[in-house]
C-alpha cells in the first residue's frame, strides 16, 4: 500500500462508515481493484482507520456520552450479541471477507430491503404525542434486539449501520432515533474490533513501518473528517427522505460488481 491509496480507503471508510451502504464492503472492493487486498497491512490499516470514524460520534454527540450511566449500559447489552458470535464465527467471517460476490449479493439484497423499509414502517415516524416513549426511548430489550440485527453485519456487504437502524424501525423507533443509537453503538462495536485485530496482528509478530505509522494517522484524521461530514449530511436527508436512494444506489453497485467480477475483471481478495 502505498500514501495514495491509504487515502483512497480512508475517504471510503469516513463518507461510508456511517451511511447504510457497507463501509466494509466498500473498502473490500476498492482494494480488490487497487490489488493490496491480500496485503496484511491493508486488512490493519481498513479496521484501525475505523477509531476516526469513532471520535467522530463522540464529538458530535459528546453530551450524550457524560448523560448517564444507563446510556452505557445500553450499549454493553446491544454489543453483547456482535461480542458473542464475533468471537465464535471468526475464521468464518474471515472466509466471507474474502468473497467479493457475497459482497455484491449482500449489496442487491440489503438494497431491495431498504426500498422498502420506510414503507414498512411508516408508522414509526407518525409521533404520538401523548405516548412518546414508543417512538423516541430505547429499552434495554430493545437495546439488545438492535444488537442481534447488527451481528447480520458480519456478513460483508451487509451494512453494520443499515442492519442495526432496521433493527430499531422493528421495534417502533424513528428513522431519527434508531440512526443515531446505531451511531452510538459502532463505538464499542467498532472499539472492539480494532482492539482484537491490532492484537492479532501484534501477537503474530507484525511490525509496522515509519510510512504505515503515517499512513495510519493521515488514514484516521480523514476518516474522522469525512464522518463528521457523512453522519451530519444523513441524518438531516435520513430525516426528510428515507432510505430509497440508499436502497437504489446498493442494487445498481452490487449488479455492476457481478457484471465486472463475472466478465472482464476478477475480482481477487
Amino acid at each position: 500500500m502505498n500514501l495514495i491509496e491509504a487515502i483512497i480507503l480512508a475517504i471510503i471508510e469516513g463518507i461510508t462508515e456511517y451511511l447504510p451502504v457497507s463501509s466494509t464492503g466498500h473498502m473490500i472492493i476498492a482494494s480488490s481493484f487497487m490489488r493490496i487486498a491480500t496485503d496484511d497491512f491493508t486488512k490493519l490499516f481498513t479496521i484501525v482507520i475505523q477509531l476516526g470514524a469513532i471520535l467522530s460520534v463522540v464529538v458530535l454527540y459528546w453530551k450524550r456520552f457524560f448523560q448517564s450511566f444507563d446510556f452505557y449500559l445500553k450499549l454493553v447489552v446491544a454489543f453483547i450479541p456482535a461480542l458473542i458470535l464475533g468471537l465464535l464465527l471468526s475464521d468464518v467471517i474471515d472466509e466471507l471477507l474474502e468473497s467479493p460476490v457475497t459482497v455484491a449479493v449482500s449489496l442487491i439484497i440489503g438494497g431491495f430491503i431498504l426500498l422498502k423499509v420506510d414503507d414498512w414502517f411508516k408508522a414509526n415516524e407518525e409521533f404520538d404525542s401523548e405516548n412518546p416513549t414508543v417512538y423516541t426511548k430505547i429499552s434495554y430489550v430493545t437495546a439488545f434486539k438492535i444488537g442481534l440485527f447488527q451481528c447480520l453485519a458480519m456478513i460483508p456487504g451487509t451494512s453494520r449501520s443499515g442492519a442495526s437502524i432496521v433493527g430499531g424501525m422493528t421495534q417502533k423507533i424513528n428513522r431519527k432515533t434508531a440512526a443515531e443509537f446505531s451511531f452510538f453503538l459502532a463505538v464499542p462495536t467498532m472499539l472492539g474490533a480494532t482492539l482484537k485485530k491490532s492484537y492479532d496482528y501484534y501477537k503474530a509478530g507484525f511490525e509496522l513501518s515509519t510510512d504505515q505509522i503515517n499512513y495510519l494517522i493521515v488514514g484516521n484524521i480523514l476518516a474522522f473528517v469525512l464522518a463528521l461530514i457523512a453522519i451530519k449530511s444523513f441524518i438531516d436527508y435520513l430525516s426528510k427522505k428515507g432510505f430509497k436512494i440508499f436502497g437504489y444506489y446498493r442494487i445498481l453497485f452490487g449488479i455492476t460488481l457481478l457484471i465486472i467480477h463475472f466478465s472482464f475483471y476478477k475480482l481477487t481478495i
